[in-house]
């Protein structure tokens, strides 16, 4: 940080385990349950993940705040996170691209944080303990005082969190992903235009949309958006309580269910919807929206001790035994084998070996449980997106 007043803050664990550190962003506390995130870059997408609504985040990465905070990145309008914790945090960014520092988004947006912490100590103890609620203060400065409050905390699966990050009224969306052009294609791009040539570079336009699909919203990526507009889509989004019925009668090719935060078994409304649509149309479940098709299924989800977040998940597609690096962010896991031989297993997690990836065994519905569109992270998974085009196609 540079010189400015450093101010005290404390992170209490609902097991009484404490961290002395100082605050950044608001001022005030918050209550959350407390995660880990191993991706080195990406903070802002991190923070903008509506799937982390409910969650403190802790990066593993030691220096945070480096590069700034742009409009570009971003996942959706506001930061979700209930509240952030970085070892070394940087109110100096240095960046081209940089538009404020992250010190003042958070406090724009209300999100308490902590720094100077020993986040390798604390990653290794919710590693070995598993998640738990936690409270970060930079007022109550009592760490008994604050242990009372996080114990007087129901825990986030007492919650439906997908209310408070799905959109409230259906839009379109038009914008694929973002491309770096050089100059001497930008100006290519311009002569194109101003013949009406089809040669206009493709990166700087709406990519032709052949196929329509509907996206429920339980807490949406944009770049999920983003990857369905370039692989061809005509997307709408709706409300995460829209009912199949509404959907249907919108004749979509396909259907998406997207991420987002929380225990799915809270999302009641989107597991009975995914029943009155299995069948009707070609579905995409990612993230949460697979959690809700393997209950919609008659399944079961389990919670994981620590959860997977992060950009380093090496997963198996195991129609290929291709090995891919990608991005995580869940809690639950379907258990495919309670499934009872509806569906059968497309991906494995080399970690832990836990499930991935399935698909129906007669029906047009495959879900996964890494994201394929990153944001941040790698993009190996991106062929996910053309898989699904792939199985809308007329054969």
């Amino acid at each position: 940080m540079t010189g400015q007043t450093l101010i005290k803050a404390f992170l209490v664990l609902a097991d009484s385990t404490f961290f002395e550190g100082f605050g950044f962003g608001a001022e005030g506390e918050t209550i959350g349950e407390v995660v880990f995130n191993t991706s080195m870059t990406g903070y802002q997408e991190i923070l903008t993940d509506p799937s982390y609504k409910g969650q403190i985040v802790a990066m593993t990465y030691s220096q945070i705040g480096n590069y700034g905070i742009n409009d570009e990145d971003k996942e959706s309008n506001i930061p979700n996170v209930e509240g952030f914790i970085a070892r070394e945090f940087f109110d100096f960014p240095s960046n081209w691209r940089s538009q404020q520092n992250l010190n003042q988004y958070l406090k724009e947006n209300n999100k308490v944080g902590i720094h100077g912490i020993d986040t390798r100590a604390l990653t290794k103890y919710i590693r070995d303990n598993g998640v738990q609620m936690g409270i970060i203060s930079t007022t109550d400065l009592n760490p008994q005082s604050l242990l009372e409050k996080v114990r007087k905390h129901p825990g986030i699966s007492a919650f439906d969190l997908v209310k408070d990050v799905t959109t409230s009224e259906p839009y379109k969306w038009d914008k694929g992903v973002w491309k770096w052009v050089n100059s001497a294609e930008v100006q290519k791009c311009k002569s194109a235009k101003e013949k009406n040539s089809s040669e206009l570079n493709s990166s700087l336009l709406t990519p032709h949309s052949s196929h329509s699909v509907v996206v429920y919203d339980f807490g949406v990526k944009i770049n999920i958006l983003r990857h369905l507009v370039s692989a061809g889509f005509d997307v709408t989004v709706v409300p995460a309580q829209t009912p199949a019925e509404e959907v249907l009668n919108m004749n979509p090719d396909g259907i998406v269910l997207s991420n987002g935060p929380g225990d799915p078994e809270t999302v009641v409304y989107g597991i009975e919807a995914a029943k009155k649509l299995l069948g009707k149309r070609p579905i995409l479940g990612i993230c949460l929206g697979h959690q809700i098709l393997g209950l919609a299924m008659g399944g079961r989800t389990y919670k994981l001790k620590f959860g997977h977040h992060g950009g380093n998940h090496p997963v198996m597609d195991l129609s290929t035994r291709k090995v891919e690096i990608t991005s995580q962010n869940h809690n639950y896991c379907v258990d495919v084998k309670s499934l009872g031989g509806q569906v059968e297993l497309t991906h494995t997690n080399l970690y832990d070996g836990t499930e991935e990836g399935m698909r129906h065994v007669e029906l047009p519905v495959i879900s996964f449980q890494h994201h394929p569109e990153a944001g941040p992270g790698p993009n190996d998974s991106g062929y996910i997106f053309e898989r699904f085009k792939k199985m809308i196609e007329p054969q």
